[in-house]
């Protein structure tokens, strides 16, 4: 017959069980430490992301110079610069509010040689506006706006054979450079090179 004392004594089955039980705690503990590291990876890349997408946006310009840069003359001086402005591609609009008004959402520097001023007059005309006859004053994707600085208030008038430039600052992107020489002799309507 089968005693009683004998099932006790032989524990063999139930150390695997043990050990089973052991295995199977650290397979949760790592599969936990696995999602957790998974998670923390997949925040700092998206993290990743968008500190990459805001530096483009710094860095790129987001307009570009459309045509030539005009300037008119008078007196033996430049009165003003004229030219055309666009969206890049992928470039989110522009606030064209005009100095004009109260705000002045894009800043247009000057400097030159012996000068420097930070924030010129300046004056936007819309030659192409796809609002549907509601002007926004938005610079948007399809539209060129023209602009004319102002540089009568200079302290030195920009004369012949000068080189100047330009800084047209949009509240976001990269500030655009214009860079040009007046020539020789000064006239009525000059394109820059």
């Amino acid at each position: 017959m089968f005693h009683k004392n004998n099932l006790h004594k032989d524990q063999k089955g139930q150390t695997a069980l043990e050990a089973a039980i052991i295995l199977i705690a650290f397979i949760v503990v790592a599969s936990v430490f696995a999602f957790v590291i998974l998670s923390a990876g997949s925040a700092s890349t998206d993290k990743s992301e968008e500190a990459i997408y805001s530096g483009l946006e710094g860095v790129q310009s987001s307009m570009s110079i459309k045509g030539a840069i005009i300037a008119e003359g008078a007196a033996g001086a430049v009165s003003d610069v004229v030219f055309t402005v666009s969206l890049v591609a992928g470039g989110e609009p522009v606030d064209m509010t005009d100095t004009s008004g109260s705000a002045n959402v894009v800043v247009i520097g000057y400097r030159d040689g012996a000068q420097f001023e930070s924030n010129m007059p300046w004056t936007v005309n819309w030659i192409v506006n796809n609002d549907g006859g509601t002007a926004d004053n938005m610079l948007e994707d399809g539209e060129l706006a023209e602009v004319t600085v102002d540089l009568s208030s200079l302290g030195t008038a920009l004369a012949a054979n000068t080189e100047f430039t330009l800084e047209i600052k949009p509240p976001t992107g990269a500030v655009l450079n214009v860079s040009r020489n007046t020539p020789a002799a000064i006239e009525a309507v000059m394109e820059l090179r």
